[in-house]
């Protein structure tokens, strides 16, 4: 009797620990002329497919609507999703683009705890969707150097674009691609110029934004506070009137580029939020 008891109890403690397990899904997206493979390239996913966590697809919107491209770890514990947008359009249309592929992921994984990561603009795409109720509260936002604030980098592209002819096809002939691609993203420029009353960012953050938890990654230069794309004071979350206190800020040395030691970054975090 005894030993069947025992058995009983050891064979509870196992169905236990299995269906308490915590599974979650991480959303990578990336910035401004990123892609999905922003992520790969840099080194950040290997280093988190080496600490447990699983390569799950890339998810795109197409005129079909969303695109996977799947990866074998959509059945594993811990899960990675990259997320391609069209990273030149403007805040709201990124945003449109992202709310059906994550409609589409807390649907095939209705119990499991989301995770969102946006790197530059697609930190600030992601709070974007949460506040505006078009994605579930995840369990996490975490943006890496993204400018909640704004950048005057913005305002200096759109005033190098602000021509009229014929200086306009001067620039353009000498400038070529590079110019050609400043012009086509001024909707998103004129999205992230610095807040004032009246601007996309200055609406955003006076919003109420969803109960989760808020971590910002800002870069920090041996020089400055932020990088040479964004301001330091612009990347920390808890500047933002409606997230004051609310964010727990990490400074992390770099330029603006993703790079492989943000992988270990986020694999820390990522282990705090398991726990």
């Amino acid at each position: 009797m005894i030993k069947q008891i025992t058995a009983f109890l050891f064979a509870l403690s196992l169905w236990t620990l299995t269906f308490s397990a915590k599974a979650d899904v991480l959303i990578l997206t990336h910035g401004y002329l990123g892609s999905a493979t922003s992520w790969e390239y840099s080194g950040v996913v290997p280093i988190l497919v080496a600490n447990g966590w699983q390569r799950a697809g890339i998810l795109q919107t197409g005129l079909g609507g969303v695109q996977e491209l799947p990866a074998p770890g959509q059945t594993a514990k811990n899960k990675i999703y990259l997320i391609e947008l069209p990273s030149a359009a403007p805040l709201g249309v990124q945003a449109d683009y992202l709310a059906p592929m994550i409609s589409m992921l807390t649907t095939r994984h209705p119990k499991e705890r989301f995770i969102l990561v946006g790197h530059s603009v697609g930190g600030v795409v992601l709070r974007l969707a949460m506040v505006r109720r078009q994605i579930p509260t995840p369990l996490a936002l975490i943006t890496l150097a993204s400018p909640h604030l704004g950048t005057p980098r913005a305002e200096q592209a759109l005033d190098a674009t602000n021509d009229v002819w014929p200086i306009e096809i001067v620039k353009e002939f000498f400038g070529g691609d590079s110019y050609q691609t400043l012009k086509f993203s001024r909707g998103l420029y004129l999205d992230i110029v610095r807040q004032y009353p009246g601007s996309r960012l200055f609406w955003l953050n006076n919003q109420p934004h969803p109960d989760t938890r808020y971590f910002s990654l800002v870069r920090s230069t041996p020089f400055v506070m932020g990088d040479i794309l964004v301001p330091g004071p612009s990347q920390d979350m808890n500047n933002i009137p409606a997230l004051r206190g609310r964010a727990k800020t990490h400074i992390v040395a770099g330029g603006h580029e993703l790079a492989y030691p943000d992988g270990f970054i986020l694999n820390s975090l990522l282990k705090d939020l398991s726990k």
